[in-house]
């Protein structure tokens, strides 16, 4: 932006932020809302089968918890994902999420099968076929809401994988919005061979996200596996890194540079990188454009503006 340019954005921008008000006291005030640091998550959220942490201000840390069972997803840990997200979506302390296979051996096992059994118990005791159909609906529905929980929250989620992500694991990081991976990962979308089509999200969501119908087909029909650098060539995946430990500390990194962005600009690009994904261009120009004419008034693009005109870094108030 140029000198004169810029002088005629600032001027404009002084007037809205609070008309017959110095400046400074405004950016102050903000500054000092900034300044309060971040609740640690570990002591707000209680889950069983997730671990929270706060790692870097702004940035939540969540962590699978079963280890003992490689982080199969039975019910338990299904609903309390969706509640973790639903809950982390209006949470001013957290900007960014990095979602990770905690101290298990492997990311995800993928379906807990042992679960899988006692749901064939519970329809086992219905016998009309109408009705069993009624109580898979609604399973298949929550479990379906709880990919789709880290869609719907507005911040940023990166998943950080190691070692297996299987079945609903791969289902689960396709919903995310950033997937780094150690070298050593492997994914299989399982479902053909356990004898389900995969019902949660990776049949919608994996080939938008590579772009690549005919390789998504051929992992859907044959539930092969494949290793990080067949994921990382066709875009399920966008860095590797050599070990578990890097790859933590890249995707907390990452978390903490999209944290120190204003969060009214980081939540309104991903609201509409979400929407423009099955609207058409012109839907998605529209949505941008009803985000933006409030968002431009906020004190965030006031703060950012003098910020790069005194070269100093922005400080944000909690959203």
């Amino acid at each position: 932006m140029n000198k004169l340019a810029f002088s005629t954005v600032f001027s404009t921008l002084k007037t809205m932020a609070r008309p017959g008000a110095p400046v400074a006291p405004h950016i102050a005030r903000n500054l000092c809302a900034a300044a309060n640091a971040s609740t640690d998550a570990s002591t707000k959220y209680n889950f069983k089968t997730l671990k929270l942490s706060t790692p870097s201000p702004f940035v939540v840390h969540v962590e699978f918890n079963r280890p003992d069972r490689m982080n199969a997803f039975n019910r338990q840990l299904w609903t309390e994902i969706k509640d973790c997200f639903d809950q982390l979506h209006n949470d001013p302390d957290c900007r960014a999420v990095v979602l990770s296979g905690g101290s298990s051996k492997h990311f995800t096992a993928g379906i807990d099968l042992f679960d899988m059994m006692k749901l064939g118990q519970e329809m086992g005791a219905i016998e009309e076929v109408g009705r069993r159909g009624r109580l898979l609906e609604g399973t298949i529905k929550l479990y379906q809401d709880c990919i789709s929980s880290l869609e719907h929250c507005y911040k940023p989620v990166i998943v950080a994988v190691h070692s297996a992500c299987i079945g609903a694991g791969l289902n689960l990081i396709t919903a995310a919005d950033v997937r780094y991976c150690t070298r050593d990962a492997w994914f299989s979308l399982k479902e053909v061979d356990i004898g389900l089509a995969a019902d949660v999200g990776a049949l919608q969501r994996f080939p938008r996200v590579v772009g690549n119908q005919s390789w998504v087909r051929e992992l859907a029909f044959t539930a092969r596996k494949f290793a990080s650098d067949e994921a990382h060539s066709h875009g399920l995946v966008s860095r590797l890194f050599d070990n578990r430990e890097e790859l933590l500390q890249g995707a907390i990194k990452l978390a903490e540079e999209i944290a120190s962005k204003s969060p009214i600009a980081v939540q309104g690009t991903k609201k509409n990188i979400v929407y423009s994904a099955d609207h058409t261009v012109q839907e998605g120009l529209d949505h941008i454009r009803a985000i933006n004419m409030l968002n431009l008034q906020s004190e965030d693009f006031l703060n950012a503006i003098m910020a790069s005109q005194s070269k100093e870094t922005p400080v944000f108030a909690k959203l």
